[in-house]
């Protein structure tokens, strides 16, 4: 690694996570990684200055004869110049490239010049090339006054590969191998083998060898995660995913991330996709030139996006089916948890609530009339005779008449009340802020609609059954739980139940659970 002495911002660096120790080590000690001329160095030096100057920048650049000539030819490409006029010295041409682009350029092509161009590393600094012209098109639109620094690290944002394949190159000849990968899915590989990704390790190179932080941090957020919230960030990390579209076998689903991306962003209406891969077009054969690459074949921009959007639209409909068929399902569930909920707490023979789901409201709605100050009665039935029914006309029967019972309970509650079967031919019902008196009338409407209503009929010939009510109201005792005011209510139904039946009894009525009021 070439060494510069006075500055190593690599401390200034804040990186996703640490690099390993390992890797650091081996970083530091590896004699190929790759290194800047003297003139990149000074350079460098500049650019770390406090405010740097175009001549500074072009005296350096001079010492390289071939260097100087192709910032020249640069800044004469239709990429940079806005006029006829040609440039004839690096002062002018470094003046008009800006000194974030002059930076990227000659960082740029001292590497290269350095390493040498293999198929693979075509393929690398293609991309970085491409990623650098999308990055300053959306920064002119976005952030303006971050262009220069956006090209600059966009250009520069994959140098860790470089470095990777220096101290690491059986592991990363293999991965690196396969081109298929964008740079998303070479990072989760990386990530696997080495602990950290490339645009970390390249971050922590370019700071190593002093290059100003900022630009150090761009490269190492490069291939982060989407910043919706920061334009600059957002720039140059979309650049990459287009570079890899353009580059990629099937450009158009490669690119149906990027525009779907687009079409979320905010601040995307005023970028035109066409125009941008026209001028990624229009401005690659200068910057390929000037390191002395190859510039891919041409694209047909018009077809590439309607197909783009095409599968978009097609992923767009797959999504909606997933998700109707996903909402159906989840609907379904949740019909089906409904269901199995109603099971859980329904008498499956009357329909009405079984005794669990009962004690469970019963306790929770004495609680809320205690801290409430509320009322609530409790009303115990029984069914008179019942097993003399059974025995008389058999347990079909029997269970039709539980049934029929159950649905006229079931209708002559207010919304609110809850009737369940307590057990055999026993119900409760729960009559919330209702005192003894309004439920003594409850219960005698149930008695005169089983005087007037058959329960069941033998041939044609109708059964009526009577009850035994036993009513407790929450005012009437010093009741301590639900279970207190459940079992008085069944002490006052019992009552009837051996006075002979058919009746009705309020617990604590003239101070004992026995008195009675007639049905008659």
């Amino acid at each position: 690694m070439q060494a510069i002495q006075e500055r190593d911002n690599s401390k200034e660096l804040v990186l996703k996570t640490e690099l390993p120790s390992f890797l650091v080590a081996d970083l530091l000690k590896c004699p190929d990684l790759p290194t800047l001329p003297a003139v990149a160095v000074n350079v460098l030096k500049m650019a770390r200055t406090e405010h740097p100057s175009v001549s500074d920048y072009a005296n350096a650049i001079e010492r390289d004869p071939a260097l100087t000539m192709r910032i020249i030819t640069l800044a004469n490409s239709a990429f940079f110049s806005r006029s006829h006029i040609k440039v004839h010295a690096c002062h002018e041409a470094t003046a008009r490239l800006g000194l974030d682009t002059t930076l990227a350029v000659v960082m740029s092509f001292s590497l290269l010049q350095n390493r040498g161009i293999d198929v693979h590393y075509q393929r690398v600094w293609m991309r970085s090339i491409i990623a650098s012209l999308a990055a300053r098109h959306l920064a002119i639109h976005l952030c303006p006054d971050m262009a220069g620094p956006l090209f600059t690290a966009a250009l520069l944002q994959d140098i860790g590969i470089m470095a990777l394949r220096g101290i690491y190159p059986k592991e990363s000849n293999d991965l690196y191998a396969e081109a298929v990968l964008s740079h998303r899915q070479l990072s989760v590989s990386e990530q696997r083998l080495f602990g950290c990704d490339h645009s970390q390790v390249g971050a922590w190179l370019a700071a190593k060898w002093g290059v100003p932080a900022p630009l150090a941090q761009r490269i190492c957020d490069s291939h982060g995660d989407y910043d919706i919230t920061a334009p600059d960030r957002l720039c140059i990390q979309l650049s990459g995913p287009i570079a890899d579209g353009l580059l990629s076998s099937h450009p158009a689903k490669s690119l149906v991330a990027v525009v779907r991306e687009f079409e979320t962003y905010q601040g995307a209406h005023v970028i035109s996709l066409r125009h941008l891969l026209e001028n990624i077009q229009e401005q690659i054969p200068a910057l390929t030139d000037m390191l002395q690459m190859t510039a891919p074949p041409l694209q047909d921009n018009e077809s590439l996006l309607a197909e783009a959007q095409q599968l978009l639209f097609q992923q767009n409909l797959q999504l909606k089916a997933r998700l109707d068929t996903h909402q159906a399902e989840i609907a379904s569930l949740r019909q089906r948890q409904d269901e199995l909920e109603e099971r859980s707490r329904t008498d499956m023979l009357t329909g009405l609530a079984n005794r669990s789901w009962l004690e469970d409201q019963m306790h929770k709605r004495f609680i809320l009339c205690q801290q409430q100050s509320r009322t609530m009665s409790a009303v115990f039935i029984d069914l008179d005779h019942f097993k003399k029914l059974n025995d008389q006309y058999g347990h079909q029967m029997g269970d039709r008449v539980l049934q029929k019972f159950g649905k006229t309970l079931q209708a002559l509650i207010r919304d609110g009340d809850l009737a369940g079967r307590w057990g055999g031919e026993e119900f409760l019902v729960i009559l919330p802020d209702e005192d003894a008196q309004a439920a003594q009338v409850f219960a005698k409407r149930i008695a005169e609609r089983l005087e007037k209503t058959p329960m069941a009929y033998d041939g044609q010939h109708p059964i009526h059954v009577s009850v035994s009510i036993g009513i407790a109201c929450l005012d009437d005792g010093g009741f301590g739980d639900a279970g207190e005011l459940i079992d008085a209510a069944d002490k006052s139904m019992y009552f009837i139940k051996r006075t002979g039946r058919g009746g009705i009894a309020v617990y604590g009525e003239r101070g004992a659970p026995g008195a009675t009021t007639s049905i008659d």
